[in-house]
């Protein structure tokens, strides 16, 4: 009798753990945290290092504009130390900052200087509108927008880079692009794919029109315009034509003694650019082409001219 007892009083217990009533079990709150805005700032960077004299046949070769490193004498050379910070410290704030420690000033190599320092405000919550303010990019042909990272050629061509040196200046631009645009062109740098980046179906601008790190030389402004589309074909191919100009009076500030020039060496400075990209998907095509006048030194005369 006992052991029957016994056994019953533990078959009852177990049979009251498992019916408990789970339905008043009261499960703590999930809590959202906000993060801070400090905590949204990104920090990414690269380097490039050059040798430039392998299989060199020119030793007289050089470019200013472009590699220092080219040429005689030319060795192992720091192209670009970046550092870039970046994120959105409110819904509608974007910031960019990015130095460069690899500048050079005459003979003088990896000094820091400031390449981007800019914030996108964006005036609608889908940021299909938005003005950028600050030292960046001009937004004048492809080729200069693409990022260093990015753009497969080691160094950008001439004939459209000799417009801005640098690709950047000081001023206000407005750019748009729907939504579904602007992912489009996201997609274009984050598969591969070489991309320009995000710089709006239409952009408008004013700048100094001196070049980024440069005072201003004159009291007036550069304005500057582009429309861009990248068409999606039903195959996923995507081809985008632009056009753009831009146009302003450049001042020439560094000038050899005994050169001559207009006054106050001040040139007219308008250009006009086409371009054509049919992203490579595996195979693909860029072209670009620009026309327009500037000063130019002209040795023959020993003085500065307006050519075009």
């Amino acid at each position: 009798m006992r052991l029957l007892i016994l056994l019953t009083l533990c078959f009852g217990t177990v049979q009251l753990v498992f019916c408990q009533d789970t339905s008043k079990v009261v499960l703590p709150a999930t809590v959202k945290t906000t993060k801070k805005w400090y905590e949204l700032i990104n920090l990414r960077g690269y380097v490039q290092v050059r040798y430039n004299r392998l299989l060199e046949t020119n030793p007289d070769l050089k470019c200013e504009q472009c590699d220092r490193s080219w040429g005689e004498n030319g060795g192992f050379y720091f192209r670009r130390i970046r550092l870039i910070f970046s994120g959105n410290i409110h819904e509608r704030v974007f910031f960019y900052i990015q130095p460069d420690f690899a500048g050079a000033i005459d003979k003088t190599l990896n000094i820091a200087q400031i390449r981007d320092a800019y914030f996108d405000l964006a005036l609608d919550k889908k940021k299909a509108y938005r003005f950028r303010i600050g030292q960046s990019k001009v937004p004048y042909g492809f080729e200069n927008l693409q990022s260093s990272q990015n753009r497969l050629p080691l160094d950008r061509a001439d004939a459209l880079n000799s417009a801005f040196p640098n690709e950047r200046d000081l001023g206000i631009f407005f750019y748009w692009a729907p939504p579904a645009v602007r992912e489009r062109f996201s997609h274009l740098v984050s598969t591969g794919l070489k991309g320009s980046g995000d710089y709006g179906v239409a952009g408008i601008g004013v700048f100094n029109g001196q070049v980024a790190n440069r005072p201003e030389a004159n009291n007036t402004v550069h304005t500057v315009a582009r429309l861009s589309y990248p068409f999606e074909f039903k195959n996923g191919q995507i081809f985008e034509p632009g056009i753009q100009a831009y146009t302003g009076k450049v001042v020439v500030t560094s000038v050899t003694s005994g050169v001559s020039g207009k006054e106050n060496f001040e040139y007219l400075d308008r250009r006009v650019a086409g371009t054509l990209v049919w992203y490579a998907q595996p195979f693909g095509l860029a072209a670009e082409y620009n026309y327009g006048t500037g000063p130019e030194y002209n040795p023959q005369t020993n003085a500065i001219e307006q050519k075009t």
